[in-house]
């Protein structure tokens, strides 16, 4: 498993975070906001988000691509918003900034 690193990988981008007919809480602290992105999650855990049982941030991610109608594939990045990290599908990866 692996791929080779995001093209975005160390860049700031803004995000376009796909949001349901309701945004709720998990989508607010993303909507709009600067995301430092670190790689692809598969590089980083060494598995896909689906296999991260209890991981904080693959756990948000699933409820946010349940909620929301993401893709349920690896296209997914880990990076940051401020000091806390979330995962976010590569079509939510805004311009950078």
């Amino acid at each position: 498993m692996g791929k080779n690193r995001h093209p975005l990988a160390g860049k700031t981008v803004k995000l376009n975070v796909k949001v349901g007919e309701k945004p709720g809480r998990l989508d607010e602290e993303l909507i709009g906001k600067e995301y430092w992105v670190e790689d692809y999650w598969e590089n980083i855990a060494g598995k896909s988000w689906m296999m991260c049982d209890g991981n904080p941030a693959c756990l948000k991610y699933a409820m946010r691509a349940g909620f929301n109608g993401l893709p349920t594939d690896n296209e997914v990045v880990y990076g940051k918003v401020g000091s806390f990290g979330h995962l976010v599908h590569v079509s939510e990866l805004g311009e950078t900034v």
